[in-house]
């Protein structure tokens, strides 16, 4: 190969653009791209059979927040064909921590109605700045509500802040992408936010097959700003600055860690009519940071 076509050939891969988008309906087993000014420091192609790496991963379990249908549990989270796979089950678990006549919502239920998982690096993995990317295919049926986010390690929630990556959910039963940001308030576990809204209808207008494919979400983070796009497309962005707890805390001016999960049903809608088991698949994930002079 000669130079005159090299040079475009890197910029080309630099980009990300072939190994990325050629063949979006299947698993992308090609090697992280090369990206001009930045070192990959992290990656997981989840192209093991199995369980995801227990050095980078450990997971929730039970009911967990946000008044949500389902039982997280480790069996929900599986690695197969190249990708790893969050999968949400109708099926009747025992709860543990029932309580008869208990008002609070984790000990109230005797049996969880639905399966499914999340899986974190908390206390294994931990970044500050960088660019997140994850190759990823949604479940977009009724009651799924699919997330990739970040949170501070220090401050508890919402002053240690959140970045949400990727979020989909029903709002007034519209299916809808969100790419959210949120951070302390002076009142206790109520957050500021900086969110996006953007229909479903926006993507699939113009593709009708957008569902059946893996898009790449995509986060730069430095400190100054966070910018959040899909597939390239910027969505949502914050300055560093603008986003301090009352306290003068800058939440993202610290190390996060990563959390994919799959709720069911609360924002996610009601689940009872949709075809199960619901299939939210991450082909990878990887990190660059800037390289150091």
């Amino acid at each position: 190969m000669n130079k005159i076509t090299l040079i475009p050939l890197l910029f080309f891969f630099s980009e990300g653009l072939f190994a990325q988008n050629a063949y979006p309906f299947v698993p992308d087993f090609n090697s992280p791209v090369f990206i001009t000014g930045m070192t990959l420091v992290w990656n997981d192609e989840f192209n093991n059979e199995g369980k995801p790496d227990p050095s980078f991963w450990r997971y929730e379990t039970g009911f967990v927040r946000n008044q949500e249908l389902q039982w997280y549990q480790a069996e929900n989270a599986n690695c197969t064909g190249g990708v790893l796979v969050i999968e949400g089950r109708k099926e009747k678990i025992k709860n543990p921590d029932f309580v008869t006549g208990s008002t609070n919502w984790k000990a109230n239920r005797e049996y969880a109605e639905y399966t499914s998982a999340s899986i974190q690096t908390r206390g294994l993995k931990q970044w500050q700045f960088g660019r997140f990317e994850i190759r990823a295919r949604i479940d977009t049926s009724h009651g799924s509500w699919p997330a990739i986010w970040t949170l501070g390690i220090s401050g508890g929630w919402p002053s240690g802040g959140e970045i949400d990556i990727m979020e989909f959910y029903r709002i007034k039963d519209v299916p809808t992408i969100l790419a959210n940001f949120a951070w302390g308030t002076e009142k206790r576990f109520v957050a500021k936010w900086d969110d996006l809204k953007k229909p479903l209808t926006d993507f699939t207008a113009d593709d009708p097959d957008w569902t059946r494919k893996f898009h790449i979400w995509k986060m730069d983070w430095d400190k100054d700003s966070i910018r959040l796009y899909l597939d390239n497309q910027l969505l949502n962005f914050v300055l560093v600055r603008e986003s301090v707890n009352p306290d003068g805390f800058n939440p993202f001016l610290q190390p996060h860690y990563l959390l994919m999960n799959l709720a069911i049903g609360a924002n996610g809608g009601d689940p009872s009519k949709s075809s199960f088991p619901l299939r939210y698949e991450i082909d990878w994930v990887r990190i660059y940071q800037k390289k150091q002079d």
